[in-house]
């Protein structure tokens, strides 16, 4: 009996040292598994930390862009609406100078088609009819009443097969189109212009607008062959600084 005691006793204090021994590499153990997990602790709170760091980058860049969009936008729309103001006073150059014209061949030495008008104003009602009608047509143009310009030219080409006159009322009648946006129909009227009015003195202007019909229908090879030829054929003239002026817009916008 005493002996089993013993070794019962011997067991019971083996064991004890045993687990004595293994507490402190328990310890350690524990020790570095916290120290693992608060360094992937660390390690994630960086993460989000630099995740939030791009949204807030992404965000400003973002509200950059969109400011940045708005800017583009404002010029797009300051330049357009150049461009029609560009336009409108380009037209009321043309309106103008075609009135001074006649009103100087009215009053000077050629013999003009305002000056056959008025000869035939003083010797018979045809001619006097013909200037009056053209006249009263050209006044619907400047007053921008295009639809009534349009119906007073048409009646003038009509009515008068035989005017001096003829070519003037031509292109300004394809003019009443190209005013109203209507390229397609103004651009065979200016084309009628050149072909069946070789010798008028709207030719080159003729040719400017075949032109600006053909950049305005997105014709671009078309574009460049009749602004060419403005400056090709009638170098010195109005129409064909404008036409360098749209050709070199056209190389800038890669057309």
């Amino acid at each position: 009996m005493v002996v089993t005691s013993l070794h019962t006793v011997m067991r019971t204090a083996v064991a004890l040292g045993v687990m004595t021994l293994a507490l402190p590499v328990f310890a350690q153990s524990t020790r570095d598994r916290l120290d693992t997990l608060e360094a992937n602790v660390a390690s994630l709170e960086r993460l989000l930390q630099n995740n939030q760091t791009m949204q807030t980058d992404l965000i400003r860049r973002l509200r950059e862009l969109q400011a940045e969009n708005q800017v583009l936008r404002d010029q797009v729309d300051r330049l357009k609406f150049q461009g029609d103001q560009g336009a409108d006073r380009q037209r009321q150059l043309y309106l103008d100078l075609d009135q001074r014209l006649q009103a100087i061949e009215s009053r000077g030495t050629p013999m003009s088609d305002v000056d056959a008008a008025d000869n035939g104003m003083r010797g018979g009602a045809v001619a006097a009819d013909d200037a009056e009608s053209y006249q009263a047509a050209f006044d619907l143009l400047k007053t921008q009443r295009y639809p009534e310009a349009q119906v007073a030219f048409r009646q003038f080409l009509s009515t008068y097969p035989d005017s001096e006159m003829r070519g003037n009322a031509q292109y300004w009648l394809a003019e009443t189109y190209y005013v109203t946006k209507a390229f397609s129909e103004a651009l065979g009227h200016f084309q009628t212009v050149i072909n069946d009015y070789p010798t008028t003195r709207k030719v080159p202007d003729a040719w400017l607008k075949v032109g600006f019909c053909q950049y305005e229908l997105q014709r671009w090879d078309e574009a460049r062959v009749a602004l060419n030829t403005v400056v090709a054929r009638f170098g010195d003239s109005t129409a064909a600084k404008l036409a360098s002026q749209r050709l070199a817009e056209m190389r800038q916008q890669g057309r």
